[in-house]
């Protein structure tokens, strides 16, 4: 498996992993009505553009396994005073999870993050109904450090959220 820069061409892809795995975690928190209509579209919106004139303040990681992407990852740069970078999404293939993949995506984020900005501290959200999620940041050093209602989410609804923060990402370096 490699790790890479995501380029404008990985755009329908990163989308409909996006899509799918807000389908699959995401109920209860965005609307029915939104995950089983345009969630794709949405998706497929926000990463041709994202991807077409990438932002100097983000990036994006695609793990691509023999040509097929298998997980990513989306960090905003200085998005918070306090808490740093954000970690905005990371996502992978329902298939092959909890097979390494986030791990090393998370890795390479922090990697990515000491080359651009070293003094920089990391965050997500992660939704409250999403215990897996929580469980695999908890076991990466990541620590609760907040709880609010995020949203509206695209498509609309809210939903009670964690903020997870690494002040220092170094703890998610791991060896080569």
């Amino acid at each position: 498996m490699e790790l890479r820069a995501a380029t404008a061409h990985d755009a329908e892809v990163i989308a409909g992993l996006h899509a799918d795995s807000w389908r699959r975690n995401y109920r209860g928190a965005f609307l029915d009505s939104f995950l089983d209509g345009d969630v794709f579209a949405d998706r497929v919106t926000v990463w041709r553009e994202r991807l077409a004139k990438p932002d100097p303040a983000a990036f994006t990681i695609v793990a691509d396994h023999d040509g097929d992407v298998v997980g990513f990852s989306y960090t905003k740069l200085d998005d918070d005073p306090r808490w740093g970078a954000l970690l905005d999404n990371l996502h992978v293939t329902h298939a092959r999870k909890r097979g390494g993949i986030g791990t090393r995506l998370v890795a390479e984020t922090a990697r990515e993050l000491r080359a651009r900005a070293p003094e920089s501290g990391l965050y997500l959200f992660v939704l409250a109904q999403n215990t897996a999620a929580q469980a695999f940041y908890a076991a990466r050093g990541g620590v609760e450090v907040d709880r609010t209602v995020r949203g509206p989410f695209p498509g609309g609804g809210t939903a009670p959220s964690l903020r997870i923060a690494w002040p220092d990402p170094s703890v998610l370096l791991t060896p080569d």
